[in-house]
């Protein structure tokens, strides 16, 4: 069969082929030799860096190490200048993929992988759902996501769900009207899978709970569930699950990273949450920056194994999490995820959108420049938002015309914005900080 979502990557420079192969021999590593592997590797990609990449050199203040410990943690703000800047020797804009983050956490920056790295992603993405019987030159999708709004950004988005064999619901308003041309989509397409933000799959869910519905039964074609971005609660996987019919699975990953976890089917329905020990090293640290023994609760540092265009070494992702007293080298298990939260939105209209909507909305003031450090947004009447912000210079009235504009589109007409700059913003507990909250009751 014509596999196009395979071509779609190889013609867009991402070496598929071998990203499999380098997937399956990691994966055929001994248990017993996989600590070794992890380790060279680990001292590869810090040498690498701290050869080709003067940012990094700058952060570490020497061009070589000698104890893993002693590397210092990175965390966002490391990352908030130009990306020109952040590459590595021999790396420019033109030969590397560029994203940005989702501002999740309140602190939005541009990154960059190099081609190969973004291809294990991507092979690391596939082996994943195969686990589950989807693949993704077969199985439809369907795909509970946002899409950007402007013209050329929205035909690109559904040129890739083309490609990519998928059909987006999207996400901005998830008012009852609208969930029901969900269902009826459900009934007349063969959905193999669904995929998508946590807080809009849970919000359909309790849609079909009202109306006594169980979504198997119209979409008989419908395998599995694969929730992402956002935290799954238990009451949440057993109302989805209830209620689809179908498998619950939970994926935790960083776009600026890899999938880091995801369900393993082998251990039934509320299986193990796996971590991805074939491009990443997950370590669990206390607030002075000491490793935690597996089965301690602790700040979630990442190493990037494989991305030499731009480092990701000891990475605080802005998570807590603790790894399972079971885990090893090889199949670390990420035993509880604190955070990632997202609140819903409750407009006048009536229209519900989920706080990662508000990912859309902030993109406009998120430029490469680093000017805006961390933002926030509070709801504080059902029509009054706060936008409480971080940055080298106060935002101009242009930025704001074209935030408030982004949001009447997103969102809807008649929304009242104060945008506050901050000398720094209030965090939880955790020192994460929640790019929405809503402070209605």
């Amino acid at each position: 069969m014509f596999k196009i979502f395979d071509l779609s990557l190889q013609i867009n420079g991402f070496p598929m082929k071998e990203a499999k192969a380098e997937l399956q021999k990691i994966q055929s590593i001994p248990e017993q030799q996989f600590e070794i592997f992890i380790e060279n590797k680990k001292q590869e990609i810090v040498d690498y860096h701290l050869k080709n990449n003067a940012s990094y050199q700058k952060i570490v203040g020497k061009t070589t190490f000698n104890n893993w410990k002693d590397l210092p943690i990175m965390t966002k703000k490391d990352f908030q200048k130009p990306l020109g800047e952040r590459l590595s020797s021999g790396f420019t804009l033109k030969n590397v993929y560029v994203n940005k983050t989702s501002g999740s956490s309140g602190d939005p920056f541009i990154f960059a992988k190099d081609k190969f790295s973004h291809a294990l992603t991507w092979a690391t993405i596939i082996n994943r759902f195969g686990w589950y019987g989807i693949d993704f030159n077969t199985s439809y999708q369907a795909r509970f996501y946002g899409i950007p709004l402007d013209f050329i950004g929205y035909k690109k988005e559904r040129f890739k769900d083309f490609l990519s064999n998928r059909y987006r619901f999207p996400i901005f308003d998830l008012s009852d009207k609208i969930l029901e041309g969900f269902l009826k989509d459900f009934q007349t397409r063969k959905f193999d899978y669904i995929n998508g933000y946590t807080s809009s799959i849970v919000l359909f869910a309790k849609f079909l709970q009202q109306k006594n519905i169980i979504l198997a039964a119209i979409c008989p074609s419908l395998k599995v569930c694969v929730v992402t971005s956002e935290m799954l609660f238990e009451d949440d996987k057993i109302l989805l699950e209830k209620q689809f019919g179908i498998p619950v699975v939970n994926e935790y990953g960083a776009s600026e990273l890899d999938l880091i976890a995801f369900q393993s089917r082998s251990f039934g329905t509320h299986g193990e949450w796996q971590v991805n020990s074939e491009t990443l090293f997950v370590e669990i640290l206390d607030d002075e920056n000491n490793v935690l023994p597996y089965g301690n609760e602790g700040r979630v540092v990442i190493t990037s194994l494989f991305n030499k265009a731009h480092p990701f070494i000891r990475y605080d992702i802005g998570d807590i999490g603790i790894l399972d007293s079971k885990s090893t080298a090889k199949k670390p298990v990420l035993q509880r995820l604190v955070g990632r939260t997202n609140d819903i939105a409750i407009l006048p209209s009536g229209k519900k959108s989920p706080g990662l909507t508000f990912y859309y909305v902030t993109k406009s003031i998120i430029e490469d420049d680093g000017n805006v450090k961390e933002f926030v947004i509070k709801q504080t009447k059902i029509d009054t938002f706060d936008i409480e912000y971080v940055s080298k210079t106060e935002l101009n009235l242009e930025q704001i015309q074209k935030i408030e504009a982004a949001i009447t589109l997103y969102l809807e007409k008649g929304l009242v914005f104060t945008f506050i700059r901050k000398e720094k913003l209030e965090r939880s507990k955790s020192g994460k900080l929640k790019q929405f909250v809503s402070l209605l009751k």
